[in-house]
């Protein structure tokens, strides 16, 4: 008797498939890599099944009967993270949790919701909207993404500048610990009550249990929205300029600026950085924030822009790429995002950019930023390299990543904003916390996962 041979036993063979088809098509997530890997006639291996629940006790009977077999568990969503956190192995169970996609409650008192773990994001933003609500996070993916998996990956959304990251919005979680335990961790708006242990399943990445539900804090939908675009000279003007702007204590819900290059990407008519903002709230406090941004902008002598930039970047901001379209042209593309302090954010900019222009066959190297914080902000790097013999891509895009790595830990910045660890962050998650803060984190693995059945491979640098 195999694994699947038990599973189908416990959960019925509508619940686990083996069918090639079904195995080869969740074997990965949408890390660029994986997708080199299969143009390239070198595809990873299928897992043994995939087990699609029903329900939370579904969940725990494929934890309890994979950990008895020994056989490895790695939960999937849709399959739209980029850093390589599903990459099955040939004795992997994957669990499927895109079946489990109903709305629990929609609590519009307390402003509150809660869903199944694997609703699509936007089907969950979908129905709150009915009702005159909003999540409030929007990340590229939304459409593409599950809401559990939001929670997994610990991610931040396009309007974060006001709304938050995915743990601001997060008032409850319901997951499943490897041995099967079923647990709720939050109950109230706020508590001091211990450490707050919604932070072990936010950016667990699959390897500390399975998110099966997740309560979020919701808010009404907005009464007004405005724009607000600003040419910029350089880069280093338009982030003294958001800084003046955040610590001011102005938030506007999207503030993203992008160089030179990128605003050209964005807008044909661009010919210099560009900051764009846009404004949500009662129509009244819209009024006043954009007139306060707007002088704070003439004051750094920021030049007004279309709004109809902004505009345009609101209706296609969640259009994803297809690797293909490049890998097929020899060329190899991503994005990398990180953060860091407002005195180092232009250093961190300037090496990564220098350090990208370098590796032979880059065609692009540039960012932009898209989360602003009291102390600091992020950028988003894209890089795109094209090489004579494909063979040598995964070589230059190992290279690209590493030279934002070593740029951003440099100038002390984090090496992950929100898309997470997964597989090709890993190598250096011990920059990130620190020889003793990875050490704990193993202290806490061990202790939920002795086995090491939870997603190996995945943000641990050497599971």
């Amino acid at each position: 008797m195999t694994v699947a041979d038990d599973l189908v036993a416990a959960l019925g063979a509508e619940k686990v498939r083996t069918d090639e088809a079904a195995r080869a098509e969740r074997r990965h997530d949408y890390w660029v890599r994986s997708w080199l890997r299969d143009h390239l006639g070198q595809p990873g291996a299928l897992p043994a099944c995939v087990v699609r629940p029903a329900n939370v006790g579904d969940v725990q009977a494929t934890l309890r009967l994979a950990r008895a077999a020994g056989a490895p568990v790695i939960p999937f969503g849709l399959g739209s993270g980029v850093v390589g956190g599903v990459l099955a192995s040939a004795e992997a169970v994957v669990l499927d949790m895109s079946a489990m996609a109903a709305t629990r409650f929609i609590d519009e008192t307390n402003l509150l919701a809660g869903f199944d773990a694997g609703v699509n994001g936007q089907a969950a933003e979908q129905a709150v909207a009915a009702q005159g609500l909003t999540i409030g996070h929007w990340p590229q993916s939304v459409a593409i993404s599950t809401v559990g998996g939001w929670v997994a990956t610990r991610a931040s959304g396009q309007f974060s500048t006001l709304h938050g990251a995915i743990e601001d919005i997060v008032y409850a979680i319901e997951a499943v610990l490897p041995d099967g335990e079923l647990v709720t961790l939050g109950r109230g708006p706020r508590a001091a009550a211990g450490p707050d242990l919604r932070h072990l399943m936010l950016g667990s990445e699959g390897t500390l249990g399975v998110i099966t539900g997740v309560t979020f804090s919701l808010r009404r939908a907005a009464e007004a929205r405005d724009v607000l675009v600003f040419s910029v000279s350089d880069m280093a003007t338009g982030f003294a300029f958001q800084r003046d702007v955040i610590q001011t204590g102005w938030r506007p819900p999207v503030a993203r600026q992008y160089d030179t290059r990128e605003a050209g990407r964005l807008d044909a008519r661009c010919e210099a950085p560009v900051v764009l903002m846009v404004h949500e709230g009662p129509a009244a406090l819209v009024a006043v924030e954009t007139a306060a941004v707007a002088a704070i902008a003439q004051r750094f002598g920021l030049t007004p822009a279309p709004a109809d930039i902004a505009h345009h970047w609101l209706e296609h901001r969640n259009t994803v790429p297809n690797w293909n379209v490049f890998l097929e042209r020899n060329v190899i593309v991503d994005t990398v995002e990180v953060s860091a302090a407002w005195d180092a954010i232009g250093k961190v900019y300037d090496d990564a950019v220098a350090a990208l222009a370098a590796i032979p066959g880059c065609l692009n190297g540039s960012a932009h930023s898209s989360h602003a914080y009291r102390s600091g902000l992020n950028l988003y790097f894209s890089f795109a390299i094209r090489a004579e013999d494909p063979a040598t891509l995964e070589a230059s895009y190992s290279a690209a990543w590493r030279a934002i790595m070593e740029a951003t830990d440099r100038h002390g910045g984090s090496l992950a904003h929100h898309h997470g660890i997964g597989r090709v962050r890993a190598p250096w998650l011990e920059r990130e916390l620190g020889p003793e803060g990875l050490a704990l984190l193993r202290k806490i693995k061990a202790a939920l996962d002795p086995t090491g059945m939870m997603n190996p491979g995945a943000l641990f640098p050497d599971a």
